[in-house]
């Protein structure tokens, strides 16, 4: 009845999801639970063996990238018959709220946690207390990197930074890009990270050339006034590079603005970035896979709780997405359908 994890050959598709809902679904990805990446294809068990009960806790549900995390948990608890209760922190300015959330969760009579973490340093310790009362922890999309957990599944952002700024300096050609980016909350983990991306492709190239670096939350707001004192501070800025919500309160933005020769770069997927890459609003975005992440991290946790041993880190590939390789990435691995509501409960039918 149960899989594991077959290690396969680079040749097998990427991704692999079924039409029907109660079947099931592999993908190719790395294992770093070694240190050294290992490319493997996981599949998933095909049923939990137990009624389950499953708390995973957002930064926020402001973005539709956690939107998709959370569509693709649902779809994977309905799948093997677990019980999930999805609570939101409401931003990563929230930090007390999600430890709150985080107590009342090992207060109830949940197994098993899932975190998107707003910030490592600030959930450590919580991480412990878990460990300590033998309830499995898996991080998911944020990274953690020394707190415990039983699994994390999380996208190398330093690579996906890498990623948008290699395409960037591909379709720049001769023009020198001039680049203000915008990375998203400063301490949360993942901001910082695809800002070294970027970085790290700029020190190699004349041809980009960062003006300056602006840290915020990444609701739309905030992002717009962001992006509106950029442009005013940076006439000659020709390139806004940086989170999802940014790029978002951009496209508006620079239309005002009349800066239509401003590019716009995202340095991950949400539904805005997709719908303005089929536009032709912006270059593209990288890609981390939520759907996918989410229906990992539910997998882990059953797999923890029925005393299975389970990969300490899994990484989905990172994938540049522009006009040109939009129609060989399977979006329904990246994003919840175009109608899909948040759900926040789901019941178990595991018997």
């Amino acid at each position: 009845m149960k899989k594991w994890l077959v290690y396969a050959a680079l040749a097998l598709p990427a991704l692999s999801f079924a039409q029907a809902p109660n079947q099931g679904w592999s993908a190719q990805i790395e294992d770093l639970s070694a240190g050294n990446a290992k490319v493997i294809n996981y599949s998933p068990q095909e049923k939990a063996s137990k009624p389950w009960k499953i708390c995973a806790l957002f930064p926020h549900m402001k973005d539709t990238i956690w939107l998709a995390m959370d569509y693709g948990i649902v779809e994977e608890a309905r799948r093997q018959g677990v019980a999930v209760t999805i609570y939101q922190a409401g931003g990563y300015e929230n930090l007390p709220k999600q430890l709150a959330q985080f107590d009342d969760c090992m207060a109830s009579d949940f197994d098993a946690l899932i975190v998107g973490a707003i910030s490592e340093a600030g959930l450590a310790r919580k991480f412990s207390e878990a460990k300590k009362a033998g309830k499995p922890v898996i991080a998911v999309l944020n990274p953690v990197d020394k707190a415990p957990t039983t699994s994390k599944v999380f996208a190398n952002n330093v690579i996906m930074g890498e990623q948008t700024g290699q395409y960037l300096a591909k379709v720049a050609g001769n023009k020198v890009s001039k680049i203000v980016a915008l990375p998203g909350p400063a301490g949360s983990g993942w901001a910082e990270q695809f800002a070294q991306g970027l970085k790290n492709v700029i020190a190699k190239s004349d041809k980009l050339k960062l003006l300056d670096e602006k840290f915020g939350d990444s609701g739309v707001a905030v992002q717009l006034g962001l992006v509106q004192n950029a442009l005013q501070a940076y006439p000659d800025v020709n390139v806004l590079w940086g989170n999802a919500a940014m790029v978002e309160a951009a496209i508006g933005a620079i239309q005002e603005a009349g800066r239509n020769d401003v590019k716009l770069i995202a340095a991950y997927e949400n539904q805005a970035m997709l719908n303005a890459l089929r536009n032709g609003q912006i270059l593209g975005f990288a890609t981390q896979y939520p759907v996918l992440q989410g229906r990992l991290s539910v997998d882990l946790a059953i797999r923890a709780l029925e005393g299975q041993k389970v990969p300490a880190f899994l990484s989905p590939i990172p994938r540049m997405v522009s006009k040109e390789s939009l129609a060989d990435i399977d979006m329904s691995a990246v994003l919840a359908p175009s109608n899909y509501k948040a759900v926040y409960t789901v019941e178990a039918s595991v018997k």
